[in-house]
């Protein structure tokens, strides 16, 4: 480079001529020329395309096979040694290397090149991953949703047993929760749970009922991403595999969902002390700035249960989701409204809630509550070792002891008595009740009514007072006291 600098430096600046320097340098003219045009070497430059050699007559072959692959899923497209498989069979006698380098020249031509987008305050995008974590002792595959406040880059992680409606929405309220507002704009992927239907233009869609309920409560805007455009929310894509590989590497072991979800929010709040690359402040202090931007949170939680008009049937139980829940059997064959959330499911029937049952996250399960079916059960003794509500019901011995003397004492009735106690449960605690009927053994008082006394405290029952209040009509009755005399003649008269 020195000596091309000074070449050119005598020629244009002190005008020497060409000759001299040719015969100084011993170079050839066209190098010369090349040093007088160019201020620094050009480097070596092909006047036309090399020949593909034994490639070349494939060539059109192998563009051929990548653009039919792009109309298959992407781990059922060919490899380049796939490729290189079925060009020898078809004749090619040239080596893998050179196919190879034309995939990979193919590859990156196919690569799409992106815009960098500005990200306004109070704008926010969701998604949902999936990653696996160890609960309870067993591996499972869990849902989790991620919404992201490009601005700040504050982002709400929280697992879910899979993504549906009822997530969706939880999602939602827990995430705007955190954040202490609404964003003004949400963008979306398709997901079925807010789009019904695309429609001919490419942002248009017909949304679901569940999305606008969501939307009507909180007032945000939306945007929906083109279809196979996730990168319009590259963002919260970003934000899902950070999440993935940070919060959830190693796999996470916790007693339970409610755990890992502490444990994400914990994680969460950890990452807004980081500033990001290029940005003043931590993510905290964007936060708190973005808030102001941010629509207030309504004055009512949004209530995130999913609601379905049904009728129990003849067992008293009632379909939710591919499970069944049972009601009480004074409510079979009755229209109850079910409200489904993440935790419950509760069931009512006109403006009565009459059962609550834990969610259940698989398909065809069943949930009896064994209290239910103590009424019909009371019509039916023969029927109590049998019934599958009780089965894996487990109740205290002296449960067990108090069947057996009733049993013993007064046979099929005494079953029937047993299952009176049982129905204590329904307006009494199990540790009352037992408490109760381990008295009622010691004394030997078994029947029904006699364990029921052991449910109230001696001191309400010496407190009982009847009251006069609120019954002024009651005033004027006057009841004469009791002459136990009068007990003693009827019998010396022979009544008995």
């Amino acid at each position: 480079m020195e000596e091309w600098a000074e070449i050119r430096r005598r020629v244009i600046v002190e005008g020497v001529s060409k000759r001299q320097i040719l015969r100084e340098s011993g170079l050839h003219w066209k190098t010369l020329k090349k040093i007088l045009e160019h201020s620094a070497p050009p480097g070596y430059r092909l006047q036309k395309p090399r020949p593909k050699g034994k490639i070349g007559p494939y060539v059109e072959r192998i563009q051929q096979i990548l653009k039919q692959d792009k109309e298959v899923p992407r781990k059922q497209r060919h490899t380049a040694k796939r490729i290189f498989e079925r060009l020898r069979a078809e004749g090619y006698e040239g080596g893998y290397t050179a196919v190879k380098e034309l995939v990979r020249q193919a590859g990156h031509k196919s690569q799409e090149v992106f815009v960098p987008l500005a990200h306004l305050p109070a704008e926010g995008q969701f998604d949902f991953g999936y990653a696996l974590a160890r609960i309870a002792g067993r591996l499972r595959k869990v849902a989790f949703m991620v919404m992201v406040l490009p601005y700040s880059d504050a982002f709400f992680v929280q697992a879910f047993e899979r993504e549906c409606t009822e997530t969706f929405w939880e999602g939602h309220v827990q995430a705007f929760e955190f954040f202490g507002g609404v964003p003004r704009r949400i963008v979306y992927d398709n997901t079925k749970v807010a789009v019904a239907q695309i429609l001919g233009g490419s942002r248009e869609r017909r949304l679901t009922h569940g999305f606008l309920q969501l939307k009507s409560h909180y007032l945000f805007d939306h945007r929906f991403c083109q279809v196979r455009r996730a990168n319009e929310k590259g963002v919260v894509e970003g934000a899902v595999k950070y999440a993935r590989l940070n919060f959830m590497v190693p796999v996470p072991q916790v007693a339970s969902l409610d755990a890992l979800n502490a444990l994400l929010r914990q994680r969460c709040l950890e990452d807004q002390a980081r500033r990001l690359r290029g940005k003043e402040g931590t993510k905290a202090q964007r936060l708190e700035e973005e808030r102001a931007a941010l629509l207030a949170l309504p004055a009512v939680r949004f209530e995130a249960a999913r609601k379905q008009s049904t009728t129990s049937n003849s067992i008293s139980l009632v379909r939710f989701d591919s499970n069944d829940y049972s009601v009480p059997v004074a409510f079979a064959h009755h229209p109850i409204v079910v409200k489904g959330s993440c935790a419950e499911v509760v069931l009512c029937h006109l403006d009565q809630v009459v059962a609550r049952h834990k969610r259940i996250w698989h398909k065809e399960q069943v949930s009896f509550d064994p209290l239910h079916y103590l009424a019909l059960l009371e019509r039916k003794p023969g029927a109590l070792d049998q019934a599958r509500p009780l089965q894996g019901w487990t109740l205290p011995e002296c449960f067990d002891l108090l069947r057996r003397r009733l049993e013993a004492d007064l046979g099929g009735e005494g079953t029937r008595e047993y299952i009176l106690v049982l129905r204590l449960l329904e307006r009494h605690g199990l540790a009352q009740l037992r408490a109760a009927v381990e008295a009622a053994l010691r004394v030997g008082a078994l029947r029904r009514d006699a364990v029921a006394q052991f449910l109230v405290p001696r001191e309400q029952w010496r407190a009982t007072e009847f009251s006069l209040d609120g019954h002024p009509h009651l005033r004027g009755v006057k009841i004469q006291a009791v002459d136990v005399t009068q007990y003693g003649q009827l019998l010396a008269g022979g009544w008995r």
